[in-house]
């Protein structure tokens, strides 16, 4: 195990890699999808309707499946990584445009509309009043969707993937230790996913000024 432990750590940062990478993106495709359901253009509208209908009511496997095997069989193909990043993202993004859009619709118009009388553009408006008090009220929603995203990475695995669970698979396949490895990378995974809610903490406290625990 400890002479093995070098290639779980990789493990780790591959999985801690893709996650934050696929959040990264999620993010600012979520905030696009729900400004876009909120301005109620009707092309635009139906497109991030359907994107979000099918990211939450599609279970996670179902979006990696199709993302590798999927776009395989139309003669997409793409490396286990991209196609587990292009899931995580497509399913990020849906449940975190419609946390952003309460999170937009907690805010009063009025603050939009005094912005624009102090001669604010609209992306003025977003940038600097709108999206700063809304990032604040949905931060602990979106360090769950964090956390969701580093556990559910752990199903590259079904596409050979060589994330933390990937590599404990073939790890265990070699020296038939399928206990103790698989013991050790859920001691990792629960050691990962506290140090992200730490710094999240952390990060707020730094951001925020410390209004959110």
């Amino acid at each position: 195990m400890f002479q093995k432990m070098p290639e779980l750590l990789n493990g780790v940062f591959v999985t801690f890699h893709v996650s934050v990478l696929a959040m990264l993106i999620g993010v600012v495709i979520a905030i696009l999808l729900a400004i876009t359901k909120m301005n109620n253009s009707k092309p635009f509208c139906y497109v991030a309707t359907v994107w979000v209908e099918i990211a939450r009511n599609t279970p996670a496997l179902f979006q990696i499946y199709m993302a590798y095997f999927g776009l395989g069989a139309l003669g997409i193909h793409l490396s286990p990584y991209v196609a587990v990043l292009s899931a995580l993202v497509f399913i990020n993004a849906g449940y975190l445009t419609e946390t952003f859009r309460g999170g937009f619709s907690s805010i009063p118009d009025t603050q939009f509309r005094a912005s624009r009388s102090l001669g604010m553009s609209s992306v003025q408006a977003y940038r600097y009043i709108i999206l700063p008090q809304m990032l604040r009220r949905i931060y602990h929603p979106m360090t769950n969707q964090f956390v969701w995203s580093i556990l559910m990475s752990s199903l590259g695995i079904l596409v050979g993937m060589s994330e933390l669970s990937g590599t404990t698979q073939k790890l265990q396949s070699q020296s038939f230790r399928t206990l103790e490895f698989f013991i050790v990378a859920a001691v990792l995974y629960f050691v990962l996913t506290k140090l992200v809610l730490f710094g999240a903490s952390l990060l707020s406290r730094r951001l925020f000024k410390g209004d959110i625990g």
